[in-house]
């Protein structure tokens, strides 16, 4: 995945006050005539993603007369700042962005609304995958309804598999590294496995970990086992670590020790790699290949552990509203309409993201093809088993570039998988002991 922005802190929003209050100051709430206005702030904003959300505020009001919305689009890196001051001043945001690294601030603070007696009895939630309606109502309160999911599939090259000798893609981790060993043949330039050995790579890592230890995991707190001790001090994680580095000596570039995001995508689209891990997102950047036709690519569900089950660490974010919001009834029913209905599904399809609505499964544009993978594995909860990652830890980027940097040591025989593991199992005990 690339990596996503955390909740900044406190010091800097509020050096930001001023900028914040210029730019997106309130207005008023109701016009004399009784007219309602809304302001919407999104946080991952890009010119794209603003018209189509443009677009769907129209019909919104075309439906709903007597409300006005507002769009509020600030810069992606500065976002997170201005809402989080709007949010403490209580005022000139009704609807806004909430991220699964920001719904616990939020809360927290009590700077969101808890939609949950508004949502009871909506028809909407009978429309929810089961994925999307456990997020919706965590711990019995409603701070959101998301709007998609983020979340890892396997990429294939669907000729080469079939000419190693397979029927079909790999299912566990064990039959990919088989498969992409298979495939490995550099004098002809082909490879294997689209290898992420620079930035990111601590995250792929932890993904093949997550799915040894799968039956003993944590599901609120995934590096985490329901002992209380780490994901890294598992047996299991020295086994899933060692595959792991043969999938990198016996399926891999060697240029790939260096791999990170864009590199390992160009790897699969280049037509070099059979293999690849990533996020929906990809799928239009693959179809743009001029190497690569569509008929030799598709995309097969997260690959499993030995008990036959993924964790999958979904990243979600959707819709709430303000605590502050002096208009809560027609927010909320901003909220129901962007997550419901054309509106849900026209949001999944033009941003990419692994949609919310159970009826995405019958959808000819989700249902065939490589956007099949992530409706499946929506759909089978039981089997790829949604956990949460601590991603909004205040030493998150020290953990990212410690973990890249081991896995640097790990793939250039610096170190043994045992030793990582024990190091990073030591550095989270540490963590969460408070030294």
């Amino acid at each position: 995945m690339r990596h996503r922005q955390m909740l900044a802190p406190i010091a800097a929003v509020l050096a930001a006050a001023t900028l914040v209050v210029t730019a997106c100051g309130p207005g008023p709430a109701e016009k004399a005539d009784g007219e309602v206005r809304l302001q919407m702030v999104e946080s991952l904003t890009n010119p794209t993603r603003t018209t189509l959300l443009k677009k769907l505020i129209a019909d919104f009001e075309a439906k709903n007369s007597g409300i006005k919305v507002q769009l509020i689009s600030p810069p992606t890196n500065q976002a997170d700042q201005k809402i989080q001051q709007m949010l403490q001043s209580g005022q000139g945001v009704d609807v806004l962005e909430v991220r699964d690294t920001t719904v616990g601030p939020f809360s927290t603070n009590k700077w969101i609304y808890d939609m949950a007696p508004d949502l009871k009895g909506w028809d909407g939630l009978e429309a929810l995958t089961p994925n999307a309606l456990k997020v919706t109502q965590q711990g019995g309160k409603s701070y959101m309804v998301p709007y998609g999911f983020y979340g890892l599939s396997l990429f294939y090259r669907k000729d080469l598999v079939q000419q190693a000798g397979y029927s079909g893609p790999p299912k566990s981790w064990a039959e990919m590294v088989e498969q992409a060993t298979k495939i490995n043949d550099p004098s002809k330039n082909r490879y294997g496995y689209s290898f992420r050995g620079g930035l990111g790579a601590g995250g792929n890592a932890v993904a093949i970990i997550s799915g040894y230890v799968i039956d003993e995991i944590n599901r609120d707190n995934a590096f985490k086992l329901t002992s209380g001790k780490t994901i890294f001090s598992s047996p299991k994680a020295v086994d899933a670590l060692n595959l792991y580095l043969d999938l990198f000596k016996n399926a891999s570039p060697k240029s790939s020790v260096s791999w990170g995001y864009p590199e390992m995508v160009q790897g699969f689209t280049s037509g070099t790699t059979g293999f690849l891990l990533q996020d929906p997102e990809v799928i239009a950047t693959v179809r743009e290949s001029k190497t690569i036709k569509e008929d030799q690519w598709d995309t097969a569900p997260l690959p499993v552990g030995p008990t036959g089950k993924a964790a999958q660490p979904l990243a979600n974010a959707g819709w709430g509203v303000a605590e502050g919001s002096k208009n809560k009834e027609a927010a909320v029913k901003l909220v129901k309409f962007l997550t419901s209905g054309d509106a849900a599904m026209t949001f999944s399809k033009e941003n990419s993201l692994v949609p919310i609505l159970k009826s995405a499964a019958d959808d000819p544009f989700f249902k065939d093809g490589p956007w099949a993978s992530y409706v499946a594995m929506n759909s089978s909860p039981d089997t790829y088993i949604v956990v949460t990652q601590p991603r909004g830890v205040a030493w998150s980027t020290e953990w990212g570039n410690k973990s890249d940097a081991d896995v640097q040591k790990l793939i250039t025989g610096k170190a043994q998988p045992a030793e990582i593991l024990k190091s990073w199992d030591e550095y989270w005990t540490k963590k969460w002991a408070g030294n």
